[in-house]
């Protein structure tokens, strides 16, 4: 007991699941979140379901040029880990968009699925932080 254990997804496995719910479609989404989602943005914060989240994916390549830049992994449990990152890309329409992100991932018996999701958007013109 209280001996730490290591975290059990690669931070390649879980920057790989984030990369897609950039740039994947709806049933990318409805694959890889869990049954239900806590969600924050600017212009909302809710919960959501598999179904109503994969909806918002409704078109694919919504975003070009994604760089993503970790900034923290914890895994409070040998079932949850939560990532934070920051990411700059650029929308379908050209405009260039950055925020700090955090999501969290609970492990399923059909892998990592995402349950939480909050984006802070930043100043897509100002230099990358660190």
């Amino acid at each position: 007991m209280g001996k730490t254990r290591p975290i059990t997804a690669s931070k390649q496995e879980l920057l790989d699941l984030e990369k897609g719910f950039w740039t994947g479609d709806s049933a990318y989404f409805a694959a890889n979140a869990d049954a239900e989602c806590l969600v924050a943005f600017p212009e909302m914060a809710k919960r959501m379901t598999n179904t109503e989240l994969a909806k918002t994916a409704g078109k694919p390549n919504r975003w070009r040029n994604l760089d993503i830049r970790l900034k923290g992994m914890v895994e409070p449990g040998s079932d949850i880990i939560m990532l934070t990152y920051e990411a700059r890309a650029t929308r379908e329409n050209g405009e260039p968009y950055a925020a700090l992100v955090s999501t969290g991932y609970v492990h399923r018996a059909d892998g990592w699925k995402m349950m939480f999701h909050a984006q802070t958007p930043i100043d897509a013109g100002a230099e990358a932080q660190g």
